[in-house]
């Protein structure tokens, strides 16, 4: 005998909420008015999950035991595939305690009919809750893994699909059209910051009605798009280059690298179209052309001593700020004499006249240099 009472009345009242197809069908269309995400779920679908999920609580429930391997194993089968059907584990969860909720009004009316009272109700209750808590558990684990999957095996392939197009020829073409993007592509790159997320994170900020395939390419971000994104899509900086045809790709990859680079420089954020900075990037790829400049410069730079950065950080910060010293000297935190004075003191050490078009980019890269061998 059991130490707590008979259990006879609960098995009774099991076997009567399980035999009662009207109240399965009722909890099916009540779960379906509640929880819009599973309204596009067919009721036979619905019906056979809500069966059986039904037929293993109250087996052990009965049984006064916790959920079998194979009830689990149903549970995992449930989240995988409500995972790929695209319903949201919240709204899984929302369905399963809409469907306890009119099971267990159910229960407690047909309980009084056999006898059963208050107390025994809250054993039952109880057995439920310990059986439901594992169940979910391994729901959401098997729902959760299966969309990790899912995301995996998107990235591998848009990362296969990227390199393909970056092979540029037939290839590009080929992966182009496989990957459902147009004739004419834009590129975007990026500094990632953070290997592990960042390409899905760059990613969902660009996307849009239109494809992208983004990834990590050679330390970079790099996305395919099939239009001109935002100048705010990304907090960049960021680089951009098109349009151009599939074939192209490879060429607008380093287009973009270079405005990256630019914009970088010049203390741009955003999306910067190649264009936009055409001349600079041109500048700040040529590290040869820079050495040559500094080295051309060197005694200038001898002569000012310690205040060699001071006066090219003034420079420089003069040239980011339109060349108005009020601006400058605000971002510098200096009275604006101070900024013109370390103009005039450059300008006599090296030569170069910043006020010219010619001086004002030797100038600006001179500055700069001097700054990042600082660095």
């Amino acid at each position: 005998m059991d130490p707590r009472g008979d259990w006879d009345g609960v098995v009774a009242v099991i076997e009567q909420v399980v035999a009662d197809d009207r109240l399965l069908a009722a909890t099916v269309a009540g779960v379906r008015g509640s929880v819009r995400e599973v309204a596009a779920l067919t009721p036979g679908d619905m019906s056979a999950h809500t069966r059986a999920l039904l037929l293993a609580a109250t087996r052990a429930v009965a049984a006064r035991r916790g959920p079998t391997e194979a009830e689990l194993g149903f549970v995992q089968e449930l989240g995988v595939t409500r995972a790929l059907q695209g319903v949201p584990v919240e709204a899984v969860l929302s369905a399963i305690h809409v469907a306890e909720r009119g099971i267990w009004a159910h229960v407690r009316e047909i309980a009084r009919a056999h006898g059963v009272g208050a107390e025994r109700l809250l054993d039952m209750r109880e057995l439920y809750e310990d059986w439901a808590e594992a169940v979910r558990g391994r729901l959401i684990t098997a729902h959760r893994e299966t969309l990790a999957d899912r995301e995996r095996s998107a990235t591998a392939r848009d990362t296969a699909l990227l390199l393909r197009l970056l092979e540029g020829g037939s290839a590009a073409s080929l992966a182009a059209a496989e990957a459902g993007l147009p004739a004419e592509l834009w590129v975007v790159t990026a500094r990632s910051g953070e290997p592990v997320d960042s390409a899905a994170r760059w990613e969902r900020d660009l996307r849009g009605p239109a494809p992208v395939l983004a990834a990590e390419v050679d330390g970079l971000f790099v996305a395919v798009l099939a239009r001109s994104p935002a100048p705010d899509a990304l907090p960049g900086p960021a680089g951009l280059a098109g349009p151009g045809q599939p074939e192209h790709v490879s060429k607008l990859r380093r287009l973009a690298a270079s405005a990256l680079a630019a914009a970088e420089a010049a203390g741009r954020t955003g999306v910067v179209h190649i264009a936009g900075l055409a001349a600079l990037a041109a500048v700040v790829e040529r590290d040869d052309l820079a050495g040559v400049l500094a080295r051309h410069h060197a005694p200038a730079r001898r002569a000012l001593g310690a205040n060699a950065l001071p006066v090219a950080r003034a420079v420089r910060t003069w040239f980011e700020c339109d060349r108005d010293v009020a601006r400058a000297a605000e971002a510098l935190f200096v009275h604006p004499n101070t900024v013109r004075n370390r103009l005039q003191r450059f300008a006599e050490a090296t030569g170069t006249d910043p006020y010219t078009p010619l001086g004002a980019v030797d100038a600006w890269w001179l500055c700069r240099t001097w700054l990042l061998a600082a660095e």
